[in-house]
This record gives structure tokens, C-alpha cells and sequence, in this order.
């Protein structure tokens, strides 16, 4: 423990909230707004900050003028400019302890990047897409990921990554599907708890974004008003949030969007009263990049930038990212114009402050130098790190269906056709370091090892005779390769076509922040590719790569097989390789449905019965080719029957439904069990069926396993009519099986007792239990 020239004691000896008081009441104003800033160096023109709309905000100063008082937050040490991992290190290290040095405390800034498909860094793991990770159903794997990552950060000197994204999508179009982990909130739920659980547990906060409604953006658009009603916002998109909260996830990043004319940026409902009065979040919010500057070019609901910085203080904004346009000497001149009160900016800096002395930022002796800069060395795309992509690339690939041409011959002739197929770039997320900073510098390479599907298939089968024709490019209306590749089918025994997304930032991509599609078709002119090669007549599997479910259903009855994968990263080639040939088996599931038409949208699995098809009323039919939860496997397996253990149930209570899964086929594998839930009367219309929970659980051929889900009544919670979350007693169905729609056990429980008020969920999570398998 130290003491000032005050004899105030600083050291660690004391309580956190001792030393948060202590040390605030050192700070001088400036000190303080310094606390709630943030600086982002190493800016060159092929990093993000390009992007249409951005780039025009130009750069804000350097450390020596936006750190003169210190600072809150470095933005990106790693995430803008290929170089090594240790260089980066270096540099972080100097421009610590010159902000160390500038600030009469000695307070450093914690350090932010990037960390949707592993820590975005030149020469890190890229991971699968979010949305393939969900495609995993296994959130103790996605546990994996995010302590992988949070690792290689913690190593590098990082203090908190932004992620993850837990918007539920609503509208496919929107270009930001492949960052989300789907449709279903309770699925988002899972897989994110399980992230931030991993990032936080290696010592990284994880932030979770975007704080609220930004998924349901009109149109699909990015950037767009989202105009839900309350029960939308209170049933689908606000779950994961309140539940990461519960879960004790450290930061908070607010949405783009606006909801009902309201910025979240300036939204003291939503980041002050929703957040912390009613959740009880105790972390910081930390502003999406520019978003305060938007309350004035965007939003028009602030006349220039200090009125922007007062208006997001106010609500509850805590930090202000990327750089300092609102916050710093604009919040100085308001509070010393009397126009803000700086217990508000005390606020806002206590959280900051227990932030850092929490991670020892603030104490005696604390070295600047990230912990890899010591040690010599710093490798982020660890062996380890490998292994744990490739589990997740292998249990991320679904298969749609399978008419026996998979697994692939291991001899003869077959034609790999498509703009997908030689190109590792697109396998990776549009936040990969390549597609996020390199897009336009093919020079720099990657930065990792990574194999395209063509070379890994080739490895992986070396016994075939393998011809490739590209076919067309992933965007451009470009058909001069298809004759060859039309011919190379026509004398082949089997076609393997790969098509789909290739993505990037605000339009360069076709899948990824800022591009956005009108439709649901493939990009380019990949359909009329898909529509010769199966013309050719040779049977052919169709394999979709992409970050959004494209309207591919109109194909199944021609492919012999289909397969959707969402971006499975580094290994992805090796690992759908390895699929193909039938060396392991198919277990993802769709955590999306594969529309039928490319004009059926909005619309998703989560709906009430309204939005099913309507013959009589509508000639449209929105039913889709593969539905929510969907996924096939290389053998078979039988769910059933569903059991309650108790028919009737208070509303204010808990009951165990069991249901058992037997292997039938003739090679081990791994079935999802998915439970879901339906309440055929109410108050108000409610979803057709919504998913309870979920189990992945692996078999040898004839063995049986039984899964048992513990449901408490607030899984069965819902805004009711006065705008109240609510319990209401009467008839749940349950159901249980491999997919949304192919749900074969079923049973009912009833509700008993009074209508009860949940306005706080005790439980946001159903716990499965799966028993030892056995043989039948």
C-alpha cells in the first residue's frame, strides 16, 4: 500500500471501492474527462476508418495533446496496420508509458481491439463467423473460443475486446447476419454467456453489442431506424442482453440504430434506467465507434458535438470510442459553464476507474510492457488455437440433404466448380484482419496459414482426378467461365460446386457491416451458375459458404447434396474436407432457416401463427426450404418420447422434461436434441413454437442416451398486455426432436395458479442434464 501527499492510501490493500474514491478524488476535471477518452494511433489509409461516412471524420490529435491528462482507452493497438505481433507489442508498450507519463497519476489506458472471428490482429487465429459458431450448438466449444482468444489478447497487453454481438437477427438483408449467433434469442443467449464466460475468465472484458434493436434496422439496412414494437423489443431483442448482464459481462456498447425516434447513444432509458436501474449492470458503456458524432450528423438530435457529448453523459454513456470529439474539452467548458453537473462526470470516471485498479492497472510497480514484449516472443495463432478453430469449423457445417453422394468417392473423376472454392478469403468473417483491414492489399498476403477448400480436398483425396473452373466471380456479372466450367461437369462423375459470400466493410463485401443485400438471391450471378452446372445433368453437391442464409431451397430437388457453411475460418478448408470425404460426420445445425424464395423477408422462425401461410388470404408462402435447427448426418438417429414429470405446474414453478436418443444408424455421431415450447392461448399472439433448450450429445451406433431438460416457469415468461413481463397460468406444449419443424415427441404441462410478474428473470437459462449412453 502507498499513501499521497495527502495521506490518502492508495495501494491494493485496500477495498476496490475504497481506491475508486480515493483516487477520484485526486483527479482535477480535466484529469477526470481525460479518464472518459480515448485515442486511436496508427491509422493508415487501409485500415477501417475509410469506410464511406467515417473517413470524413478525419484524425483527432495525437498523445501528446489527447493524452496531456491522461487517458481512458487506446483504441486498436493491434487491429489496424499488418505487422508483426511483437512490434505491435512494442509500440503499445511506448505509448503507455508515455501516457503514464503525461497524467500526474501514472494511470494507464486500457486497451481495446476487436475480437468477433479471434482477436483481430495480423497473423491471430480467424475463427468461424459467429453465425457459424452457433451453428455448433455447443456452447462448452464456443467456451473454448473465447478463452483461446482471450488469452492471446491478454498476452498482448489488450484489456477489453468488443465482442460479442448478441442482436438477434430479424431480417436477413441486413449485412451483419454472419457477426450474430442467429435467430433465436435463447440461442444467442447460450453461445454468447459461453463466450463472454471464456474472454473474462483469461482476464479480458468482453463487451457486448449492439445496445438495442439494431438487428431489426428497416430494410435490412445498416445504419437504419428499427421500428419494433415493445413486445419485439422486450421478447427477442433485449433477452441476451439482460441475460449477459446477469451473467456479470463488464461492457456495454449501444446500437447505431434508433428506436421509435429515440438514439440509443442518447437514450437514458435505455443505457441508465433499463440497464443499471432495472438489470443492475455495474460496468461501463463504452460508445460504438462515432456514435456520438452521429447524434449530430445522423440523428440531428444534438446542434454540434458538445451538446452531443453532454447529451450521451447524461443518458449513461461512459467512455467514448474511438477517439474524443463529444467527451474531452467540450465536457470541461460544459461543467464550467454550470451547463453539466460534474458528479456526473464522476459517475461516469468511477466506473472507469474500478475497471483498471480491478485488472491491476493501478498498482505499484504495474510494468507496461504487455506480458509477450517480456517473455521475448508472441505467437497469436498457436497450434492449440488451431485445434480449437478446426473443432469449430467441423461442428459448424450443416447438411441440408443427401441423396448418397456424400461422403465423396475417394477415386474417379470429380469437377470442384465456384468463386468459393480456391479462395481462402472467403471463408473468413468481414472482422477477419485480412477482409476487416487488408481488402485492398493482396500484397500483405493473410498473415496466417490457411488452406482453400480446392487444395485441402486434394490433399484429402488424393485418389481423385480433380478439374477446377472457377466458374464466375463471387460479385460481378461476369459468365465467360462457364462453358468450362459447364464442360469440366459434363466429364465429371460428380460435380462439387461452392458458392457464396466473400466479405468485407461497407459494400467491398457481400456479406459483412454495411453490406446489405435487396434480396436473398446469390450474389452475382452465382445463381445462373448454380442453374447450368445442374443443368449439365452430372450429380452435383452444392455447397453454400456464406454469412447469411441465402434462398437456395429452389435447388435441393436437383443437387444430390447440399451443404451450408457460415464462414468457417483458417481451417475451414481442412475441416469441410474432411467432412466431405466422410472421415468425420456432419453434427451443425441451421442456426437460421435457408429461406425458399428470395423475397421472403422479414421473416424468421420466431413468428406468431399470422405469418404462417395463409392459402386462402395470400398466394405468397413464406414456409422455408430448411428450417431453423435443421441438420443431417452421415447415420441416423430416433428421439422420443418426450416426458414431464409433472402435469400441472405453478406459474411460479419448475418442472423436467425427458426425452431419450437413440443412434439407429450404423456409425457414431452427434444429434442436437432441441426442446421448444408453445402456448396455444394468450393474452397476447405468441411465437408458433420457441426454443427451451438444446443438447449435443454423441452416440455409437445402437447406443441411447436420455436428455433432461430442468425448466423453470420464467423460461415461459412474456409481455403481456399491460406491458408487463408475465407468467400466465393455462396449457405449454412441449416438443422435442432434431429441428423447429421436425419435432416427433410432444407433451403437455399446465400452468396453475395466478397470473405471476417476472419483470426480473431468476433463471434466463434451462439446464440439461444428458445420461450416460448405453447400448439398446
Amino acid at each position: 500500500m502507498t499513501t499521497t501527499s495527502t495521506g490518502q492510501a492508495t495501494g491494493p490493500g485496500l477495498l476496490l471501492a475504497e481506491r475508486v474514491e480515493a483516487l477520484l478524488a485526486r483527479l482535477t476535471l480535466p484529469e477526470k474527462v481525460a479518464q472518459l477518452c480515448s485515442a486511436w494511433e496508427d491509422v493508415e489509409p487501409a485500415g477501417p476508418e475509410v469506410a464511406p461516412g467515417m473517413n470524413l471524420l478525419g484524425r483527432v490529435g495525437d498523445l501528446d495533446e489527447t493524452a496531456r491528462h491522461g487517458l481512458g482507452q487506446l483504441t486498436r493497438p493491434y487491429g489496424t496496420v499488418a505487422r508483426p505481433a511483437i512490434e505491435h507489442a512494442r509500440m503499445l508498450a511506448a505509448r503507455q508509458e508515455q501516457v503514464m507519463a503525461q497524467n500526474r497519476h501514472g494511470i494507464p489506458a486500457m486497451a481495446h481491439d476487436e475480437c468477433l472471428t479471434g482477436f483481430t490482429a495480423f497473423g491471430a487465429t480467424i475463427y468461424p463467423t459467429s453465425l457459424g459458431m452457433a451453428a455448433t450448438f455447443d456452447p462448452a466449444l464456443i467456451g473454448r473460443v473465447g478463452a483461446a482468444i482471450g488469452a492471446d489478447m491478454a498476452e498482448a497487453g489488450v484489456h477489453q475486446g468488443l465482442a460479442p454481438v448478441v442482436d438477434v437477427i430479424r431480417d436477413y438483408r441486413w449485412g451483419r447476419c454472419e457477426e450474430t449467433f442467429g435467430e433465436d434469442p435463447y440461442l444467442v443467449g447460450e453461445m454468447a454467456e459461453a463466450y463472454v464466460r471464456g474472454l473474462q475468465g483469461a482476464g479480458v472484458y468482453a463487451t457486448v453489442k449492439h445496445f438495442a434493436g439494431y438487428s431489426a434496422s428497416m430494410g435490412g439496412r445498416n445504419h437504419a431506424p428499427a421500428r419494433v414494437g415493445p413486445r419485439e423489443l422486450w421478447d427477442v431483442l433485449l433477452p441476451p442482453f439482460e441475460r449477459l448482464v446477469a451473467a456479470g459481462v463488464e461492457s456495454v456498447m449501444n446500437s447505431y440504430a434508433e428506436i421509435d425516434g429515440e438514439a440509443p447513444a442518447a437514450s437514458r432509458w435505455l443505457l441508465t434506467s433499463l440497464l443499471r436501474d432495472r438489470w443492475g449492470f455495474e460496468g461501463t458503456v463504452v460508445s460504438d465507434y462515432w456514435s456520438i458524432p452521429f447524434l449530430v450528423s445522423a440523428h440531428q438530435v444534438a446542434a454540434d458535438l458538445p451538446g452531443a457529448g453532454v447529451l450521451a453523459l447524461r443518458a449513461g454513456m461512459d467512455v467514448e470510442l474511438p477517439d474524443q470529439r463529444g467527451f474531452g474539452r467540450p465536457l470541461v467548458e460544459a461543467v464550467e459553464r454550470g451547463e453539466l453537473d460534474e458528479a456526473e462526470v464522476d459517475r461516469a470516471v468511477r466506473r472507469v476507474l474500478r475497471h483498471k485498479i480491478a485488472l491491476g492497472l493501478c498498482d505499484p510497480g504495474w510494468d507496461p510492457r504487455p506480458p509477450a514484449l517480456r517473455a521475448g516472443h508472441l505467437d497469436l495463432d498457436k497450434p492449440e488455437n488451431r485445434r480449437v478453430a478446426h473443432a469449430v469449423a467441423q461442428g459448424a457445417a450443416v447438411l441440408l440433404s443427401n441423396d448418397g453422394a456424400l461422403p465423396l468417392p475417394a477415386t474417379g473423376r470429380i469437377a470442384l466448380i465456384g468463386p468459393c472454392a480456391d479462395d481462402v478469403r472467403t471463408m473468413f468473417g468481414c472482422y477477419s484482419f485480412p477482409n476487416h483491414v487488408l481488402s485492398g492489399r493482396p500484397e500483405l498476403g493473410i498473415g496466417v496459414e490457411a488452406l482453400s477448400l480446392r487444395e485441402a480436398l486434394a490433399a484429402e483425396l488424393p485418389g481423385v482426378s480433380w478439374e477446377y473452373a472457377q466458374g464466375c466471380p463471387v460479385r460481378d456479372d461476369d459468365r465467360s467461365g462457364f462453358p468450362a466450367a459447364v464442360a469440366a461437369c459434363r466429364g465429371a462423375d460428380l460435380v462439387v460446386l461452392v458458392v457464396g459470400d466473400k466479405p468485407g466493410m461497407f459494400g467491398i463485401g457481400t456479406s459483412g457491416e454495411g453490406c446489405d443485400v435487396e434480396d436473398l438471391r446469390l450474389p452475382g450471378v452465382q445463381e445462373h451458375l448454380v442453374e447450368a452446372v445442374l443443368a449439365a445433368g452430372t450429380p452435383t453437391v452444392l455447397i453454400v459458404n456464406s454469412g447469411r442464409p441465402y434462398a437456395v431451397g429452389g435447388f435441393a430437388s436437383a443437387a444430390a447434396a447440399m451443404v451450408q457453411v457460415f464462414l468457417p475460418g483458417e481451417e475451414g478448408g481442412r475441416a469441410v474436407a474432411e467432412l466431405l470425404s466422410g472421415r468425420v460426420d456432419f453434427s451443425g445445425k441451421l442456426p437460421v432457416q435457408i429461406p425458399a424464395t428470395p423475397g421472403g423477408q422479414p421473416y424468421t422462425y420466431l413468428h406468431p401463427p399470422l405469418a404462417d401461410r395463409q392459402s386462402a388470404l395470400s398466394n405468397l408462402d413464406p414456409t422455408p426450404a430448411f428450417p431453423f435447427g435443421h441438420g443431417l448426418s452421415y447415420t441416423t438417429f430416433h428421439i422420443g418420447p418426450l416426458v414431464a414429470d409433472r402435469e400441472q405446474v405453478p406459474t411460479d414453478g419448475a418442472f423436467t422434461a425427458s426425452v431419450p436418443v437413440r443412434n439407429t444408424g450404423a456409425r457414431r455421431g452427434a444429434e442436437v436434441v432441441q426442446l421448444y415450447a408453445a402456448d396455444p392461448v394468450a393474452q397476447v399472439t405468441r411465437p408458433v413454437r420457441w426454443l427451451l433448450g438444446f443438447a449435443k450429445v454423441e452416440l455409437d451406433p445402437g447406443e441411447q442416451a436420455e436428455v433432461r431438460f430442468d425448466v423453470h416457469t420464467d423460461r415461459l415468461a412474456f409481455t403481456g398486455l399491460d406491458g408487463r413481463r408475465i407468467v400466465e397460468p393455462g396449457e405449454i406444449h412441449l416438443y422435442a426432436g432434431p429441428s423447429s419443424a421436425d419435432t416427433p415427441a410432444h407433451a403437455v404441462v399446465e400452468l396453475t395458479g395466478g397470473v405471476r410478474t417476472a419483470e426480473v428473470l431468476r433463471r434466463h437459462r434451462v439446464p440439461v442434464t444428458v445420461g450416460r449412453a448405453r447400448p439398446v
